[in-house]
């Protein structure tokens, strides 16, 4: 198969790892008058869509958020990777659990997988560079090859449940090979903070991935509660142990461009309606 004009001067190769390549539109050019200024500024402010485009070699495959292929050629094929009845309760307990899609579809074969576009940034991470496994925030995950493997990681403490409103389960990756994540923030934005059986707090949610040897819980900023109240922080996310985390500089409910977008298109019709009023 002959795949032309995949790339162009719009359309450029962020970075390629295993499988795995970044496709990014430098600017939205198949838009509408009407959106066309606000797509404008938006890409000048690296607001820009992004695919993950997959070169399958015929011996690796890769597993996919389910929804997220947007169109594959050649000879691959989608499988839904559940051997029985059994299995599929097992995948659907841990996708209730993990707040992840029960059925994530793996494609095989020889040919090219492209995802669906999206506004986030893309992250290629190599799993053996985590040593025993890496843990990934609810949401983070989009596709991964098939030398990684996806269990469930239970919070050691269920604090994080009562107080601070975590789930007590995430998807926990092992393996040698590389998963796709989506973030708010780009990969040069991202702090990395390695601890050497030290501990890391962190007020709001922040860390998007972090090794699995780490303990994990949400505690009060202060030993007492009066301390807490005074000192204004309430409760912070506590990470205790050897490893790594990965975090944003600011919260990731204030960087997320996708839901931008959609507050400035739901103003700009709410306008529009009133104008027609």
């Amino acid at each position: 198969m002959k795949i032309n004009n995949l790339e162009n001067e719009n359309r450029r190769i962020l970075e390629s790892k295993g499988v795995f390549s970044v496709m990014e539109y430098l600017q939205d050019i198949s838009v509408s008058p009407v959106d066309a200024q606000k797509e404008y500024f938006a890409s000048k402010m690296n607001i820009r869509r992004r695919q993950v485009v997959c070169n399958m070699d015929g011996e690796t495959g890769v597993t996919v958020q389910s929804g997220g292929m947007q169109w594959m050629g050649g000879s691959v094929q989608a499988k839904t990777g559940v051997k029985g009845v059994g299995d599929l309760v097992g995948k659907m307990v841990k996708g209730a659990v993990t707040k992840e899609a029960a059925i994530k579809p793996e494609y095989v074969g020889k040919g090219i997988l492209v995802l669906e576009p999206t506004y986030k940034h893309l992250i290629i991470e190599n799993i053996s560079e985590w040593g025993s496994g890496m843990t990934v925030e609810d949401g983070m995950f989009l596709a991964c090859d098939s030398n990684v493997q996806q269990k469930v990681a239970a919070r050691k403490s269920i604090s994080s449940v009562v107080l601070g409103g975590e789930g007590l389960f995430n998807l926990a990756l092992t393996g040698t090979g590389y998963a796709v994540l989506e973030s708010n923030v780009p990969r040069n934005e991202l702090i990395e903070i390695e601890l050497e059986n030290e501990e890391l707090k962190i007020d709001g949610h922040m860390a998007i991935c972090w090794s699995s040897t780490l303990s994990f819980t949400v505690e009060r900023s202060t030993k007492t509660l009066i301390g807490s109240a005074v000192s204004g922080e309430g409760l912070v996310n506590v990470f205790r142990g050897t490893g790594k985390v990965l975090m944003t500089p600011v919260t990731q409910s204030e960087t997320n461009p996708e839901a931008g977008l959609e507050r400035l298109n739901a103003e700009d019709t709410g306008k529009e309606t009133k104008s027609k009023k």
